[in-house]
């Protein structure tokens, strides 16, 4: 019987591996726009780019437990948004903005882009208006 060459390989895709540090999300921006989803973290945020404040400060407004609050700055410290200091029972907590800044530098990158289309839309919509 004659050497056969299969065909397999042919009809299989291989998938290959491609390591590229932006899709890795080295930066962890990821977690930092997972922090910012929820509305009780932002606002925990806002409050904490005034002053440092205690876990229960923290909780009090929200009308949420203290066990509640501890969880939703953990997300926050994950992210590197915060930073937790603990001194017997009293825990402080300080905005860390570098995330946020990472994060913000990559949204004015696609403000950028689409304020560049929106304009150049404007524009076409103009020209066809003085050629009526």
């Amino acid at each position: 019987m004659p050497n056969r060459i299969s065909t397999n390989q042919l009809n299989i895709a291989r998938r290959s591996t491609i390591v590229n540090h932006m899709v890795e999300d080295p930066v962890g921006m990821d977690e930092v726009f997972h922090a910012l989803a929820h509305g009780a973290r932002r606002t925990m945020l806002r409050r904490l780019a005034e002053r440092e404040l205690t876990v229960g400060e923290l909780a009090e407004p929200l009308a949420m437990s203290l066990a509640a609050a501890s969880k939703h700055i953990q997300v926050l410290e994950r992210a590197g948004l915060v930073k937790r200091t603990v001194t017997g029972r009293r825990h402080v907590c300080r905005l860390e903005p570098t995330p946020l800044a990472t994060a913000s530098a990559w949204l004015n990158f696609y403000q950028r882009h689409w304020t560049e289309r929106l304009d150049a839309l404007e524009a076409l919509f103009a020209e066809e208006g003085t050629e009526e």
